[in-house]
């Protein structure tokens, strides 16, 4: 096994770990930091979804009092059962409209020109959303993930949808989507983690199934060192998130996203940088 092929999955993997959680596209990232490291063959796209599955295990480490009581309360607690029909609810929308589309988005729109152009939208979109948050600082109605309905679960179910057009951010998509839904910042934080685990594990499972042909035992040393630097990198970033969001707002990864895809787009039209298709 090539030690430069090695260093790329390590690399890769802390781009995951570090821009999964965050409203900054993980998917977005690694097709940018692919197309620098010449990482992005149809093998490296398998690769980047079934390493969502470290970044994943950081989130079930972080939340594992909440998600195990969860469990072993679904037999009797109504707040669980609730909160697991709402999981579940939310997660629907993406299998459906994933298996319609997923194939015709990665085809055409996981370019980095897309991926720019989306950074600046979304960030654009964040602050509006923050601007409104902050002349509204009372307006959200549902303070705790456990508080929500049915509807509220789909809605934001629906929101997370957006982010398979690469460069929108799942994350981004389900924390600010669910505050402009009646959710508190960290409300929609915690549902946003809750909501990631299924969606996350499944696309790397179904990814990996559905391109098995591809792979190899070979490939399991560059899979396993994009796991472990996934894992390790999302579990800093998701505590240190949950301490952020207590007193700050997105604004600044939204300027981030901005002046990113700015960046991206200048270089690509000035040729200084070739990103690769």
């Amino acid at each position: 096994m090539e030690i430069e092929l090695l260093i790329k999955a390590a690399v890769m993997g802390v781009v995951e770990g570090l821009t999964e959680f965050l409203p900054i596209s993980s998917t977005g990232h690694l097709i940018l930091a692919g197309a620098l490291l010449d990482f992005d063959d149809e093998k490296a796209k398998v690769f980047d979804i079934a390493i969502q599955t470290g970044a994943i295990f950081a989130v079930i480490l972080v939340y594992w009092h909440k998600l195990r009581d969860t469990v072993a309360g679904l037999g009797r607690e109504p707040q669980a059962q609730r909160l697991a029909l709402n999981i579940l609810i939310a997660f629907v929308p993406a299998v459906v409209l994933g298996l319609l589309f997923g194939k015709a988005i990665k085809t055409h729109l996981f370019t980095p020109t897309v991926v720019a152009s989306t950074f600046i939208v979304g960030g654009l979109i964040i602050l509006w959303a923050e601007r409104r948050q902050a002349r509204n600082p009372g307006a959200a109605r549902i303070m705790d993930a456990d508080d929500m309905t049915p509807l509220d679960a789909l809605k934001v179910g629906l929101v997370q949808c957006l982010a398979m057009v690469p460069g929108t951010s799942r994350s981004g998509a389900t924390i600010i989507g669910g505050m402009l839904l009646g959710l508190s910042r960290k409300a929609a934080t915690d549902f946003s983690f809750y909501l990631a685990i299924p969606t996350l594990i499944g696309a790397g499972v179904y990814s990996l199934y559905k391109e098995r042909a591809l792979l190899s035992l070979a490939d399991l040393p560059v899979f396993t060192v994009g796991l472990v630097f996934s894992f390790l990198s999302a579990w800093l970033c998701v505590r240190w998130l949950l301490r952020f969001i207590a007193t700050h707002s997105f604004v600044g990864f939204a300027w981030y996203r901005i002046v990113f895809g700015l960046v991206v787009l200048g270089t690509a039209w000035s040729g200084l940088v070739t990103w690769a298709a």
